[in-house]
């Protein structure tokens, strides 16, 4: 049984990068087999994986994100304990898998956990959310004025958190997904009907109706993040698309499970949301999660 098992998923993807995030986790001693899902038209840049502990595998078509990352998981869910889903424009230090390998073997019931991820300058990315309303997702993407959003996805991003604490988050990105392969195995894996955006939100939504969905940030890794649905006009629609698939799946303005979930997400900070950030040491953090 291997440790930590991970997957990356590329569509002509700048090379560099992908090895930067391949070595990331490599270097790691804990750290089994890396997938490389390449959905590129040609293969050429499978002579960049010739090493034995990296499974390249060609897909030959542009099957998206979550679909790819099942072919890997699918593979490997009977093999190891945890499996990394890993962007292509990520890096971090070989100690971030240690500390997230122990803080699960700690938190038996957590089945998924993301560390803090900051851009590369080192200023944070706000990627703990609340499940989105429609409304969020609207304003984010195509309202011009930011200002009249700004309280509204404040509270989507849980900025009232000061992303300090370990906490229980319902909806945690897929650019570094830390997952419990058992949770999965009665969860399920990515719902592929979503090609790509929105798979990570249903996916982690999921895991955490029966399992902790956790924030741990004692462990810090860098995402370049480029946006590229804001750029692209293919990406997108591509996330409107997923964002209308998932609230047909889930709810759209009807949705209870999504206001009791929050409602719980939010209830911790209920009291101190006026107040500047508490600053919480990770051997306090780690006790009172045990007790």
């Amino acid at each position: 049984m291997e440790k930590i098992t991970a997957s990356i998923v590329i569509y002509r993807n700048e090379i560099g990068s992908v090895l930067k995030a391949a070595e990331s986790f490599l270097d790691s001693p804990l750290a089994g087999r890396l997938f490389v899902i390449d959905n590129s038209p040609t293969d050429a840049a499978r002579g960049f994986f010739n090493r034995s502990d990296i499974e390249y595998v060609h897909t030959g078509s542009n099957l998206g994100y979550g679909r790819a990352h099942n072919i890997a998981l699918r593979t490997c869910l009977d093999q190891t304990t945890y499996h990394l889903v890993l962007n292509p424009d990520v890096f971090f230090d070989p100690e971030v898998l240690e500390k997230l390998y122990n803080f699960m073997e700690e938190h038996r019931h957590a089945g998924l956990v993301m560390p803090k991820v900051l851009y590369p300058d080192g200023t944070l990315q706000k990627l703990c959310k609340l499940l989105p309303k429609p409304f969020n997702l609207a304003t984010r993407r195509f309202l011009p004025f930011k200002s009249l959003s700004k309280k509204a996805n404040d509270t989507y991003e849980m900025s009232f958190t000061h992303y300090n604490r370990v906490m229980n988050v319902p909806f945690l990105s897929g650019c570094f997904m830390f997952l419990r392969t058992s949770a999965l195995k009665e969860t399920g894996l990515f719902d592929e009907r979503f090609f790509l955006y929105a798979e990570d939100t249903d996916l982690s939504r999921r895991i955490h109706r029966q399992f902790t969905t956790m924030f741990y940030p004692f462990a810090e890794i860098y995402h370049t993040h480029a946006r590229g649905s804001y750029k692209n006009m293919k990406l997108t629609w591509y996330n409107f698309r997923s964002a209308v698939q998932y609230f047909n799946k889930w709810g759209w303005f009807f949705d209870d499970e999504r206001r009791i979930t929050n409602e719980a997400a939010a209830r911790p900070f209920s009291q101190t949301r006026n107040y500047g950030p508490v600053v919480m040491k990770e051997t306090v953090v780690q006790r009172s999660m045990n007790e």
